[in-house]
């Protein structure tokens, strides 16, 4: 799953695409290498080979521009999920395959999850993106409380304390593991919490 990042990004690329696409195409990867406070529509614009009116044209504000990301990624994320949800097998598969939306991160890049990037900057978030922030996280809890629901009823799964717990345990692991393995600059070090985690859960 490539939607959580561009990869590389340059000025030739998707030249029929429109222009407020590129734009976010380009934050994106920005925002997932550096953070929401370590680029500016100067860096936008010179990546693009764009006139910084331009990207005020599509998004007045850098906060209109944050909300507009969060947007599509929240959609784009929640697609992914619908997928994997809806794919047969059992629900241990559907969890790696969930690990997996955040590994194919770090495989191109060495990039985080832009949530998880966001969440750095938290407290210098304009409030409405702090609330998508929140709600995307929420929104991986909800779907990965299913998966656990699903994996007990037919008992491919088995874990003791809450759902919900068991859900935020998995969502702070994977994102932790990610900010560890970047830090390095070693995926295996992601592999090496992500399996194991997912691992316990697994019916004896």
């Amino acid at each position: 799953m490539t939607f959580l990042l561009l990869a590389g990004y340059n000025s030739h690329m998707a030249t029929s695409a429109h222009t407020a696409d590129q734009i976010l195409d380009v934050a994106q990867a920005l925002v997932q290498s550096h953070g929401y406070n370590g680029f500016s529509y100067a860096d936008v614009a010179r990546i693009l080979g764009i006139r910084k009116p331009s990207i005020h044209h599509h998004f007045a504000t850098k906060a209109d521009l944050g909300r507009a990301l969060m947007s599509r990624y929240r959609q784009r994320f929640a697609d992914a999920l619908a997928d994997i949800s809806g794919s047969a097998g059992p629900a241990p598969l559907k969890l790696r395959r969930y690990a997996g939306l955040f590994r194919s991160v770090l495989e191109q890049g060495n990039r985080m999850c832009m949530c998880g990037m966001l969440a750095a900057d938290f407290s210098t978030l304009p409030r409405l993106l702090r609330d998508s922030v929140r709600a995307f996280f929420a929104d991986n809890e909800s779907w990965l409380e299913a998966i656990l629901k699903q994996g007990r009823t037919e008992g491919s799964l088995a874990f003791t304390g809450s759902v919900r717990g068991t859900a935020t345990r998995i969502l702070a692991s994977l994102e932790g593991a990610m900010l560890v393995a970047r830090s390095f600059e070693d995926i295996t070090r992601f592999d090496n919490v992500a399996r194991p985690v997912l691992d316990a859960l697994k019916a004896a």
